[in-house]
């Protein structure tokens, strides 16, 4: 009498770990100042800093997330200061 193959178990699922929600403010450089907001609803991103109450908004999709709307407003800083170096040469 033969023994009955038993069923390798399928590997554990890996687990993502948390992205951030809150991060230095490109302004005042104040650490852990800015702090982005997703309205779903009304497809709007928002960031934030509490310190000198600088501001970002954003359109949003159901994939965004809170790196992404402060990604979005830090190369829109760089492309702002950019232009005004072109414009400065």
């Amino acid at each position: 009498m033969g023994k009955r193959k038993s069923k390798s178990k399928p590997p554990p699922k890996k687990r993502m770990d948390k992205l951030d929600t809150v991060f230095s403010c490109p302004f005042c450089s104040h650490g852990t100042s800015v702090e982005c907001r997703i309205d779903i609803k009304n497809l709007i991103g928002e960031a934030n800093c509490r310190i000198c109450q600088e501001s970002f908004s954003t359109t949003v999709t159901a994939l965004t997330e809170a790196i992404d709307i402060y990604s979005e407003w830090i190369d829109e800083c760089e492309r702002v200061n950019n232009l005004e170096d072109d414009d400065g040469s």
